[in-house]
């Protein structure tokens, strides 16, 4: 059996990974990732597009706002375009009510960043006319926007190759563990890699692997629902997503400059996780029609032209698991991003190899620590 030697392992090639090698390379730590199947095959390479900051929980903002820093100057920083457009950000709702949910988040001191703006009644429907007429109010974003999610993480792994880190594709890990002061990965090709510090960032299947090392968390698998219609004239550049507490009405669109309207929202699969396979369901395309209809009615009648899905990990609070292990010393996590995980994952590779490489960062990122799940991880054990 071979065995290589490097200073940071990273396992799970997505995009908080690809980020997190290339910025470690930047802190001049040796890197090997590993990924099972193709870098940006699940979450990162299927999901809306959304490199969106308003919304999050009011303690996210920092990061991403640091992660939104990074977008900005995205092709100068890895020399590649992923399609960025600060194109603006609408969160639309169907009830006054939700309005002055809004307005509350648009005043809190952490979203000062943000310059939101809200609108409602007929303000609202002359600045967007294609609204439909149950739209009641919606806060905008003037600096968010999207870019498209099939380039970001082959980008990044590209950038952090050119910088001297190790990709490895196609290469399944079979055994976690530390041995001493070092942690032994095995590969299914017959490979041993050893290195000091450990950086998990394997996304559905992230508990898994922490749940070998003691720190199990109560991740779920979903699979978003994504489609997209025949491409229009250009006209529609601001981001819309409905703010609404009824899941069956969450429902987003954007569209991009080649005319292409993506839609996604309404409903979830089930992944078959044996397989690593996700399937877009009917009932998706049906439930997004319909919604489509009452939040924009004159875009209701275009054809749709393909359909997709992935495999996203959710946690119950939404947030991710982030930062260093709550047991082991030299192992990190940055899984399980709830499906909001696209905008803040520069930032992530950003933050992970600072903590990585200095042993502590200037981003607030304790309320996604780990050990928030181990109480309830100690009543399981206890009660079985």
């Amino acid at each position: 059996m071979s065995i290589e030697r490097t200073d940071v392992l990273i396992v799970g090639g997505g995009l908080m990974g690809a980020a997190s090698a290339f910025f470690l390379r930047q802190h001049g730590r040796s890197v090997v990732l590993l990924e099972r199947d193709m870098i940006g095959q699940y979450a990162s390479g299927v999901n809306f597009g959304n490199v969106r900051r308003q919304g999050r929980f009011l303690g996210q903002l920092e990061l991403a706002n640091r992660s939104f820093a990074l977008w900005k100057r995205l092709p100068e920083l890895i020399d590649d375009d992923l399609e960025f457009i600060a194109s603006g950000h609408m969160r639309v709702c169907y009830r006054e009510d939700e309005i002055a949910e809004l307005e509350a988040y648009a005043a809190a001191p952490e979203a000062r960043e943000l310059d939101l703006r809200i609108f409602s009644g007929r303000e609202l429907h002359e600045r967007f006319p294609f609204l439909g007429p149950e739209v009641k109010g919606g806060s905008y974003a003037p600096h968010d926007g999207h870019a498209n999610p099939r380039l970001a993480a082959p980008a990044f792994a590209r950038a952090a190759r050119r910088a001297g880190a190790t990709i490895e594709e196609r290469c399944e890990v079979t055994s976690v563990q530390k041995v001493g002061g070092q942690f032994r990965v095995t590969t299914s090709d017959g490979r041993e890699y050893r290195a000091e510090q450990l950086l998990i960032t394997a996304g559905a299947w992230g508990e898994k692997l922490s749940a070998q090392f003691g720190e199990p968390v109560p991740l779920v698998t979903k699979g978003p629902q994504m489609s997209v219609t025949e491409p229009v004239p250009y006209a529609l550049k601001t981001v819309i997503g409905v703010y609404t507490k009824i899941p069956e009405e969450v429902l987003y669109f954007r569209q991009i400059p080649r005319g292409n309207i993506i839609i996604g929202g309404c409903n979830h699969s089930k992944p078959d996780m044996l397989n690593r396979r996700a399937h877009f369901e009917p009932q998706s395309l049906l439930k997004q029609l319909q919604q489509m209809h009452r939040l924009a009615p004159h875009m209701a009648n275009l054809n749709i032209i393909r359909t997709w899905s992935g495999i996203e990990s959710y946690l119950p609070d939404s947030l991710p698991v982030m930062g260093p292990s709550g047991t082991v010393d030299g192992l990190y996590y940055a899984f399980g991003f709830s499906g909001h995980g696209f905008q803040l994952g520069p930032g992530v590779g950003d933050v992970m190899a600072e903590l990585i490489g200095t042993g502590s960062t200037g981003t607030a990122i304790e309320p996604f620590h780990i050990r928030r799940f181990a109480t309830s991880s100690m009543q399981r054990s206890k009660a079985s």
